[in-house]
């Protein structure tokens, strides 16, 4: 099956767009405007195997989005083999489930923040989810509080993830991140920058690492933003939710990931998957959003059950390249949800949520809520 990526109608309804597409073949094809062909992995099995397959590789031009101005070193999203796991090893301590967990005060104290005083009809978009990471972020990597102003300010524009303000951002993200490294030079003071500056990461990758992280970053936003709207929709599942959170955001990352697709990868070979060949030198992706509705890995995946046993999703991929910050993403959201259901026990839509037309991405553009 090809998939139009300028069909509005197929990106604001990806999962019948997948589910079709799965059903057909474990590969459907979209023909990007300037890259070409993009073959993209619809099944679960399939999609577990490219993951960790060497003869699917990274390379510096898979990063079709990579932004100019940014220093010339790979990021953690564009790296194999032996490189990557230099620069993730380096990372990876500050993202221990233990020292994540260490950090579920600074983002309680976040969320509650945010809410506080909120009107009774509000954005829960724009005025909760995509800030809320962009704090935990800076709490995280120790950016100075006289610093912080212009990093809300770009995080909003970063969570856009595209077009003039997007772009716009990159430098002020650089400059501030190249500030921010030589701060933690001179005057240690915590967080992740004062441990990557001990390492032997250049300044240049630990700017990158820090982009890196303000772009992942985003992604608990959107996922928050998702999962409100999904159970605001599915309104028996709340009242479960509270009573095992944990358990209740994984069946979330799986049912509303927001992101569609994985960094593309070169085959290095021609290879087959599920029967369909591929040549040597083609971009081959994975629809997480497809895996993770594959009926051969979860009975009925189209219900979302907050009490389903969890399952082998690809919210945050697979392998080597699994999502460095997923134990933080899932502490945001669980922290996120808890707190906002509680505070705003009859929390309801105030008008229907806009979604973006985003080939990459299943995100909102609005959500209005009211709570009360």
């Amino acid at each position: 099956m090809r998939i139009d990526p300028t069909d509005a109608a197929a990106l604001l309804d990806p999962v019948a767009t997948y589910a079709k597409a799965r059903e057909d073949s474990a590969v459907a094809t979209m023909e990007v405007p300037g890259l070409g062909t993009l073959w993209i992995v619809t099944r679960h099995e399939q999609a577990r195997e490219v993951l960790t397959d060497p003869r699917f590789r990274l390379a510096r031009e898979s990063y079709a989005m990579r932004p100019d101005g940014l220093p010339d070193t790979p990021n953690l999203g564009e790296m194999d083999g032996q490189d990557h796991a230099r620069l993730r090893r380096l990372a990876a301590p500050a993202f221990t489930a233990r020292r994540i967990a260490e950090f579920r005060p600074k983002i309680e104290g976040t969320v509650e923040r945010l809410l506080d005083d909120r009107a009774e009809t509000f954005d829960l978009l724009t005025d909760f989810a995509h800030p809320m990471p962009i704090e935990v972020i800076c709490d995280l990597v120790g950016i100075a509080e006289e610093e912080r102003p212009m990093w809300r300010r770009v995080g909003i524009a970063v969570a856009s993830g595209q077009g003039q303000a997007f772009q716009e951002a990159i430098p002020e993200v650089v400059a501030g991140a190249k500030a921010a490294v030589a701060r933690a030079r001179a005057e240690p003071s915590g967080g992740v920058l004062a441990d990557l500056v001990q390492t032997e990461a250049t300044d240049d990758e630990i700017v990158v690492l820090v982009w890196h992280l303000v772009l992942a970053g985003q992604v608990p936003g959107n996922l928050i933003a998702n999962a409100v709207a999904a159970l605001l929709d599915n309104p028996t599942e709340i009242e479960r939710m509270q009573e095992d959170p944990a358990r209740a955001v994984e069946e979330l990352l799986r049912w509303c990931t927001p992101q569609l697709l994985t960094v593309p990868r070169f085959t290095t070979e021609d290879v087959e998957i599920g029967g369909v060949p591929i040549p040597k030198g083609e971009r081959v992706t994975v629809s997480m959003l497809s895996a993770n509705r594959d009926p051969a890995v979860f009975p009925d995946p189209d219900r979302l059950d907050v009490t389903r046993t969890p399952g082998p999703h690809l919210a945050f991929a697979h392998g080597a390249h699994f999502c460095l910050g997923a134990a933080l993403a899932r502490l945001e959201t669980e922290v996120a949800l808890t707190t906002l259901f509680t505070r705003f026990p009859g929390l309801r839509l105030a008008a229907d949520p806009v979604r973006v037309p985003d080939p990459g991405n299943w995100r909102l553009a609005t959500l209005p809520v009211r709570t009360a």
